[in-house]
């Protein structure tokens, strides 16, 4: 007999928890074992279910689904986050890919196609959509240029936010120090990441200082 695969299912929109949780209940093999609506409640989920897999939705009030896949993979090594999310953009696939999650599907997946990922999960083995599997394939194969230039990728105020990121300031340290809004900056930093494709802030902060964006005594 097969092992029941247990399930968390994270979204902070109620009727998509509903939704997916009406058609995996009916499944013989998948258990849906708890719902959060935040990426801290999956985080405190996840520790006490340990669950097999984590539907992870990406953006949310609070700790965004990046964030929580981290946490989930410190607290739970052994579960794997299938993120279920709505976009596919690269600054979006990339952070929540290096965070561990292990397949990215978008929200017009047919349910079949989505429980054979959480089987296909619970397995170890990847999904992607196919949409994502081609932006993945293109930074395998380098054309996204093997080899980025931050004084070219970047804006020149990018460049100021990512050195201000380096120095250890926050966001509205850095907007008093430019003159600009936290939303501003918010922004700036969402651009860096993408362009750079790095996960956080404290990916950038040690990229600036290995690049030699910033120096010490500078």
């Amino acid at each position: 007999m097969t092992e029941t695969i247990s399930v968390l299912l994270v979204d902070d929109h109620q009727v998509v928890r509903q939704g997916v949780r009406a058609f995996l209940d009916a499944l013989n093999d998948i258990e849906v074992v708890a719902e959060a609506e935040s990426g801290e409640a999956a985080v405190r989920l996840s520790a006490e279910h340990v669950p097999d897999v984590i539907l992870m939705d990406l953006l949310m009030p609070g700790m965004d689904g990046v964030e929580a896949t981290r946490r989930v993979k410190d607290v739970s090594p052994r579960t794997q986050v299938v993120v279920l999310t709505s976009y596919h953009q690269d600054e979006h696939i990339f952070p929540a890919l290096q965070a561990g999650a292990i397949s990215y599907i978008l929200k017009d997946v047919e349910m079949v196609e989505l429980a054979e990922a959480i089987r296909q999960a619970a397995q170890g083995q990847a999904t992607l959509h196919p949409r994502v599997a081609s932006r993945v394939i293109k930074e395998l194969h380098g054309q996204r240029r093997d080899k980025l230039n931050p004084f070219v990728e970047l804006t020149s105020r990018e460049l100021d936010v990512l050195k201000l990121i380096a120095d250890g300031l926050n966001n509205q340290d850095i907007a008093d120090q430019l003159f600009i809004s936290r939303n501003t900056v918010k922004g700036h930093v969402s651009n860096i990441l993408s362009k750079l494709h790095l996960a956080d802030r404290t990916q950038a902060a040690v990229y600036a200082w290995k690049e030699g964006i910033v120096r010490r005594g500078s």
